[in-house]
């Protein structure tokens, strides 16, 4: 299945504009609480984000692959003292073959438990496990493996500012036989600047490791920056975002560079 990915790109930007021009702005009535929320991974804010990657001049001949990730968040209350954070990811991918072919699918879905504090500090913590599934309806698309490791999160906010990170390291423990295993570091730097009127700007580049991969092969490290606007469609608050970074260090066969854009249908509890 082939997939125009220009036109897809140029569907984000005009879904982008489109959303923020036309939608009720009720950003004088958003409350300073609920966009620090949208910031803070574990918060107690049921979220459903949509995020679409798009990779340049990926594998041998310079191809672009898209993936676009279903990412629904969702906070459970165990006690007066410790919330669980569910946060899965559901990707779907539309991967480069040879010079002219394509293959779309599903990709492993994985699904990330994190217990926080109920009454955050100064210092916002959490920390719990992330499991793999085998769900790619494609070899190509998924590593066949399931997988586990741990996974923590930490960050800090003021009026203005959020900083954190999170990391998480998996390792594969079953699946197909004939297929590599899985060492995979995943983690994510978050600077976020807050502007007035709901509009922010933020940098959130995406670090991993394959640590099955051969020396010099194994990081991919991009830079980079966005902007976004949380308003209202409705009463609905929404939060888009777009974002370019680009690849200082990656595998001969890695991305370039990556464009991010990202639509958030929020539900506070």
């Amino acid at each position: 299945m082939k997939i125009d990915l220009n036109y897809l790109i140029l569907s984000f930007v005009m879904c982008f504009s489109v959303t923020v021009n036309y939608a009720q702005d009720d950003t004088q009535k958003q409350s300073p609480d609920l966009q620090q929320q949208i910031q803070n991974p574990l918060a107690s804010l049921i979220s459903v984000p949509l995020q679409n990657n798009v990779d340049f001049n990926t594998g041998p001949f310079d191809r672009t692959r898209n993936t676009l990730n279903f990412q629904p968040v969702i906070p459970f209350s165990i006690n007066e003292n410790i919330n669980l954070i569910t946060r899965t990811i559901v990707p779907l991918i539309s991967q480069p073959l040879g010079m002219d072919d394509s293959q779309f699918g599903l990709g492993d879905i994985s699904t990330s438990l994190l217990f926080t504090p109920a009454k955050p500090s100064k210092v916002i913590y959490g920390g719990g496990i992330v499991l793999g599934i085998p769900t790619a309806t494609n070899e190509v698309l998924g590593s066949e493996k399931w997988s586990t490791g741990p996974s923590v999160v930490a960050l800090t906010q003021s009026k203005d500012w959020t900083i954190g990170a999170l990391a998480q390291n998996t390792w594969s423990f079953a699946g197909a036989e004939d297929r590599g295993d899985v060492n995979f570091f995943f983690s994510q730097i978050f600077i976020v600047r807050n502007l007035p009127n709901g509009w922010y700007v933020n940098s959130a580049p995406i670090i991993t490791s394959n640590w099955e991969a051969p020396s010099g092969e194994q990081w991919t490290v991009p830079l980079g920056a966005g902007f976004g606007k949380l308003f209202r469609l409705g009463k609905l608050p929404v939060n888009a975002q777009a974002g370019y970074y680009y690849n200082v260090v990656s595998p001969e066969f890695g991305a370039d560079s990556q464009f991010r854009f990202q639509l958030t249908m929020l539900l506070p509890k």
